[in-house]
């Protein structure tokens, strides 16, 4: 398991943030069940719209907006990313496309 447990500010209705995880000393690709374990504080999850970087840019979309007023976003997605090689750097991608609410990242995890 490779995690970024520092905070990252998400700004409301702002730019995207990021957050890096360096993944070293694992052979090949990733698998096609990566998990990505996400643990976001915020006020209203549905104005969160969140991705999974892999280390050659290619974007995963992990959650879209919606309507929804759950406070955090404290859940683990699958990701096929079969097709990326494992080592690098991944980033998780946040954005808070709606106003009037905030929050942070506070952690997140890829397992492999």
């Amino acid at each position: 398991m490779f995690e970024n447990l520092n905070n990252v500010t998400i700004p409301d209705a702002g730019a995207a943030v990021y957050s890096n995880v360096t993944v070293t000393g694992i052979a090949g690709n990733a698998p096609s069940t990566l998990k990505v374990g996400v643990d976001i504080k915020h006020t209203y999850s549905g104005d969160l719209v969140i991705d999974l970087v892999a280390p050659d840019g290619s974007t995963y979309r992990l959650k879209n907006s919606s309507g929804s007023s759950t406070p955090n976003v404290v859940t683990t997605y699958t990701v096929n990313a079969s097709s990326e090689v494992a080592n690098g750097t991944w980033r998780l991608k946040v954005q808070d496309v709606y106003s009037q609410d905030t929050g942070y990242v506070d952690a997140w995890r890829l397992t492999f």
